[in-house]
């Protein structure tokens, strides 16, 4: 799949096909069960991680406690290898991005997530099970009342926080799994399992 909806992620891509011709190189698409109940959203595909591998968080840092929580909260079966061939599955979650284009610096632009948006609704659509959307970071947070067409004062973003939307859905705030926020101890994993043990009360 090619995308040139968004300029200068599609002028990046292109460069990274140069220099990394064996990497995805594309639009990372959503991972996990069609009939998800648990929706998880990051931010954007890493250089080396999803956009290397084409599944998101894979061999990306985040990666290293995103997937072990969802194995041992019962959302994942097989054992992560940062490979997308590790036969790792996910039961009753997906995950997505609110961007899916890998951006240079890691970083995107107001424009390029309400770009992208479209496809997040439309995964969003595509779930009719989903219960609890799982926000990584306040950018995805965003990005996901967005979708929804809510006001971003209304429910502000903050770790643990549960907000819940009109349409029934719960929406969960987590700081994002980053190597700067675990490293910097904004998050630890214990802050990330309590969040997922808040996820539980509602199963």
């Amino acid at each position: 799949m090619e995308c040139t909806r968004c300029p200068r992620l599609a002028a990046f891509i292109a460069e990274n096909k140069i220099k990394f011709p064996s990497f995805f190189n594309a639009p990372v698409p959503p991972f996990g069960d069609s009939n998800a109940s648990l929706l998880i959203v990051g931010l954007a595909p890493g250089l080396k991680g999803a956009n290397q591998t084409g599944r998101p968080f894979t061999k990306d840092y985040a990666g290293d406690l995103l997937y072990p929580t969802l194995i041992k909260y019962g959302w994942a079966k097989g054992e992560y290898k940062a490979d997308p061939h590790d036969g790792l599955k996910l039961t009753g979650a997906l995950i997505t991005n609110a961007v899916r284009c890998v951006p240079p610096q890691n970083k995107v632009t107001p424009e390029e997530i309400r770009t992208c948006n479209s496809f997040l609704q439309e995964t969003i659509k595509k779930l009719p099970n989903l219960k609890i959307i799982l926000s990584l970071g306040a950018v995805s947070h965003s990005a996901v009342l967005t979708a929804f067409g809510l006001k971003k004062s209304a429910y502000p973003f903050g770790h643990a926080t549960i907000h819940k939307l009109p349409n029934g859905i719960i929406l969960i705030d987590s700081y994002h799994c980053s190597r700067y926020n675990t490293n910097t101890g904004v998050l630890t994993t214990e802050m990330f399992e309590n969040v997922f043990e808040k996820i539980k009360t509602f199963f």
